[in-house]
């Protein structure tokens, strides 16, 4: 029987490009920023990395449909390299990738790296292509935030909760994000706001306004991983290893039975349950020490919170109007402010999250360190739309957690 890959796999060194508005970089010189922090981090020379997964999702903007330009633009010694794409998970993907490889036995050190470059595109929101021409149908009528207004209209309905109640919910998620990236240099949006600010915002689709979106940025991020043997034999200490790694992905029912109501991810759910068995967490709510999750929209936000167990079921917004989830409060959401101030370059989210995880775990954070050492810190990326999506679930912790 399978047992899963706790503690089998540790990551080495990590690294994260500024994001933003990087006009004047191509995703090339992104990736090699990113990688150069995580080469030197992890101490070794790039002629010991084995295997490369390099995720980006949208490979028409950039790098093409190959990993090749990932392995040109840091002159990687001819090993393998796989280019992932998974939706807005496709960070995570290229960490399970090297994760896997690794902890299979197929490789002593691997690279997992994502870019992406949106900014180029000069469209406000995530690309959609040629807008749904006779050659390329790629959700032609559908938009991210009118698609998420339709996850808070069905979680409002569900949970017999006033329009103004989550409103104000949302809105303290977004002023806590912010709050927290004002402390971040590497984030794109570093300004602090209220929630008069957040609720008197020009509406985008109802009831998202402004600041209840994610922004659009370019940026990259990248992992080194081992095993833990060959980390202590290179002089490593403190390990930070994987204890849980885990996605689900939809298989239509969503779309197509009565059964879902649409105020939940199912995918979540599921990876969620798979990822606590395998890291041996029973109480996700005491257990867990820090959560970093994919909040493209605050909503979503407040939505994951009980598809990750951690708040009961129509309880979220009591717990982040308690603060439950603020930096000073029992588990931190978005320390590092989420991708509310860093926007979304899609491939680069998921490690981007794993980045933040990494450097609170070894109380390298500056300015936003949290006050107790983590034991257990779980990101989560969510790909796609509420109705037909994949989520992925990373668990890191000491090794000895």
């Amino acid at each position: 029987m399978a047992s899963g890959i706790r503690d089998k796999v540790a990551i080495l060194g990590m690294g994260c490009s500024n994001f933003g508005e990087r006009w004047n970089n191509s995703a090339e010189d992104l990736m090699l920023e990113s990688f150069t922090e995580a080469l030197a981090d992890a101490g070794i020379e790039k002629e010991q990395i084995e295997a490369a997964w390099l995720a980006t999702a949208l490979e028409d903007q950039h790098v093409g449909k190959s990993a090749v330009p990932v392995a040109t633009a840091l002159r990687l010694p001819n090993i393998p390299a796989t280019r992932v794409e998974n939706y807005c998970a496709s960070g995570t993907e290229a960490f399970r990738g090297a994760v896997y490889a690794v902890a299979s036995g197929a490789c002593d050190i691997a690279l997992a790296i994502g870019v992406e470059k949106l900014k180029d595109t000069g469209y406000g929101g995530l690309p959609q292509r040629s807008r749904g021409t006779a050659n390329d149908l790629y959700w032609p009528n559908v938009s991210a935030p009118g698609s998420f207004a339709q996850l808070a209209s069905a979680y409002i309905n569900k949970h017999k909760m006033s329009m103004t109640d989550l409103k104000r919910a949302m809105a303290h998620v977004s002023v806590k994000s912010h709050d927290n990236g004002a402390l971040n240099p590497k984030a794109h949006l570093r300004r602090r706001i209220d929630i008069d600010k957040v609720l008197n915002a020009p509406m985008i689709a109802e009831p998202l306004g402004l600041f209840d979106c994610c922004g659009v940025s370019d940026g990259s991020a990248c992992a080194i991983v081992t095993t833990p043997e060959i980390a202590r034999q290179l002089g490593k200490k403190d390990l930070v290893t994987v204890k849980a790694l885990q996605i689900s992905v939809s298989n239509g029912s969503e779309l197509q039975y009565n059964d879902w109501d649409g105020s939940y991810f199912k995918t979540t759910r599921v990876a969620a349950q798979k990822a606590y068995k395998e890291a041996g967490i029973t109480n996700p709510r005491e257990e867990l020490s820090l959560i970093d999750v994919h909040d493209c929209f605050s909503v979503t936000e407040l939505v994951t919170m009980e598809d990750l167990y951690v708040s009961e079921e129509g309880r979220a917004s009591f717990d982040i109007l308690d603060g439950f989830y603020d930096a000073d409060g029992k588990i931190p959401c978005q320390i590092d402010g989420g991708l509310k101030c860093f926007g979304h370059p899609i491939g680069a989210t998921g490690l981007r999250m794993i980045y933040e995880m990494y450097l609170q775990m070894n109380g390298r954070a500056g300015e936003r360190q949290v006050a107790m050492e983590p034991r257990f810190c779980l990101t989560h990326n969510l790909g796609g739309f509420p109705s037909q999506n994949v989520s992925a679930i990373t668990i890191v912790g000491k090794e000895d957690a």
